[in-house]
């Protein structure tokens, strides 16, 4: 029985029957099957199959707008669905009738292709969604194809992300090795590549063209265009690239290799090369985390607790803490691993270091320095670690070491002009800058910058003002500095250096000031598969 209501006004009652919309389909399905009352066949493939006009068109908009308009099909008793899979045709047209359609590897793309030609959105949304949950590796690159010949926006726009975040690993795929050239060409110049470094680009290419080595080495010098080979380590460009067999015998790759080389050697020629060769790249849908390392608590203690901030889901949550109290660390990451160096424990400055996996959410001791530091400065150059100054618990420093993560040592370097602990430490310009700092009897506002080619430092253009425990940061031609305190207070004020015209001013104040700038905080993209 149906339900019945009852209205005040008149003597009026509504009777309805919820599920007889339904029901009715149920019969109708059943009375297909049994051959009754059917008004038309289509054809596909040699295979036919019954239906009901009214049925058609009250669930298939293409059905709808034929038996709707006066086509010339509306008269026809069989009708002809041409280029549509047989087997595509008969889900969906019992999708008509039940609603219901069974999607499985073997059938998702002809059901799209069948659905988007029958202008069942809902269908094709559906295929969409399947092929998108079941992206991989091994099939990224072909349901990229197929979206964009479909005009899926949304399945090609997450097909095309993550191949970028997954390049390694579809790079050792057929469907990558099977690659027409302009569709590895357009690849290779993808801004949004999440790579670690440009050599991993490099070495895709190459092996791409070793799988049809007689058709594809013509093709070397237009696809080495499209590295980035400024952005390659300068070993890695000698050792490596330009001992390759096909590299030497094309003076193509050669003149281009030569000019990466002369990016490292020779920086007034920098401004000369196209943007592109020295944009890093940068994939825009990983979002990276951010990690506090160590650091001191109220009571002054330190503490070998980490946390990692996760941008997205906006928290933090802790990670393995180190095997050892750090303040005062220095903190780098090379290679998807995040170094803690030295530091101070709470009864002396330490020389250690370890290292933390987040695939294994562990840590794990590497070799030491040659000397004890806190308060020190440390950045990446070309995969090495470069720690500048800080305090051995006695003195300020003024010595540099360089670590290698290839061969677990730490090598000094020539060392600074001046004793700094506390300095700000940025990578600008491919060179090392270290501003201001203390040496524990004054506060500096004097610069200097390391070319890592030359083993040697030069003065730069000093701050406006004295500070140390600032932040430093480069952005393009400019470096930023931060905060700080220059002896009497706290610093809320920012200055820029602009390394066209080597002119330093404040672009404005900040609201509250910054003692620690972002010593200690360090952030970059998962390796986890899949990213976050």
């Amino acid at each position: 029985m149906g339900d019945v209501s009852c209205e005040e006004l008149e003597d009026l009652v509504h009777f309805s029957v919820s599920d007889l919309p339904t029901r009715g389909y149920v019969v109708m399905e059943e009375v297909r099957r049994q051959g009754k009352l059917c008004d038309v066949t289509l054809k596909a493939g040699g295979h036919k199959f019954s239906a009901h006009r009214i049925v058609l068109a009250a669930s298939i908009p293409y059905f709808h707008a034929m038996f709707t308009n006066d086509m010339m099909e509306c008269k026809q008793d069989e009708i002809l669905m041409q280029g549509m899979d047989p087997s595509a045709l008969e889900a969906l047209v019992n999708f008509a009738y039940s609603g219901h359609v069974a999607i499985d590897q073997q059938n998702v793309q002809s059901l799209l292709v069948g659905a988007s030609f029958l202008q069942l959105q809902s269908v094709k949304e559906a295929c969409c969604c399947y092929l998108q949950d079941r992206l991989h590796p091994k099939n990224c690159l072909g349901v990229r194809q197929f979206a964009e010949t479909m005009m899926c926006t949304a399945l090609y726009d997450a097909a095309s992300s993550f191949l970028f975040q997954n390049f390694l690993q579809v790079c050792e795929s057929e469907e990558f090795l099977s690659l027409k050239p302009e569709e590895l060409l357009e690849l290779v110049s993808c801004d949004e590549l999440h790579v670690r470094a440009e050599e991993q680009v490099f070495e895709a290419v190459l092996a791409w063209v070793h799988q049809n080595r007689d058709l594809r080495d013509s093709l070397l010098p237009e696809l080495l265009s499209k590295i980035r080979l400024p952005l390659c380590r300068p070993q890695f460009l000698s050792d490596r690239v330009q001992q390759d067999e096909l590299v030497r015998c094309c003076h193509k790759c050669r003149d281009l290799v030569d000019e990466a080389k002369d990016f490292h050697l020779m920086p007034e020629r920098r401004p000369h090369l196209p943007a592109f060769k020295t944009r890093p790249r940068c994939c825009t849908s990983i979002t990276g985390l951010i990690y506090a390392v160590g650091g001191l608590n109220s009571s002054g203690d330190s503490l070998n607790v980490v946390e990692v901030f996760d941008p997205i889901g906006n928290f933090w949550e802790r990670c393995q803490p180190m095997r050892t109290a750090r303040s005062r660390v220095g903190v780098a990451v090379v290679n998807g691993l995040l170094y803690a160096i030295g530091g101070y424990d709470g009864q002396s400055r330490l020389s250690t270091v370890e290292v933390y996996n987040p695939e294994t959410d562990s840590w794990t001791r590497v070799s030491s320095m040659n000397s004890q530091r806190s308060a020190m400065g440390t950045v990446v150059v070309d995969g090495m670690i470069y720690v500048c100054g800080g305090y051995d618990g006695k003195s300020s420093l003024n010595s540099v070491e360089r670590y290698s993560p290839e061969t677990d040592r730490w090598t000094l370097v020539a060392g600074m002009s001046a004793s700094r602990s506390a300095a700000g430490v940025t990578v600008f310009d491919g060179r090392i800058f270290v501003s201001g700092g203390h040496d524990g009897l004054q506060i500096f506002n004097t610069v200097e910058y390391y070319n890592h080619h030359t083993d040697r430092w030069h003065p730069a253009a000093a701050m406006l003002n004295k500070r140390c425990r600032h932040g430093a940061a480069a952005l393009g031609s400019l470096m930023f500095v931060a905060g700080g305190y220059d002896g009497s207070g706290f610093l809320s004020g920012a200055e820029v250096f602009d390394s066209r015209g080597g002119a330093v001013e404040p672009p404005g104040g900040h609201e509250h000031a910054a003692e620690q700038g972002v010593s200690g905080v360090h952030c970059w993209a998962p390796v986890r598969s899949g990213g976050v």
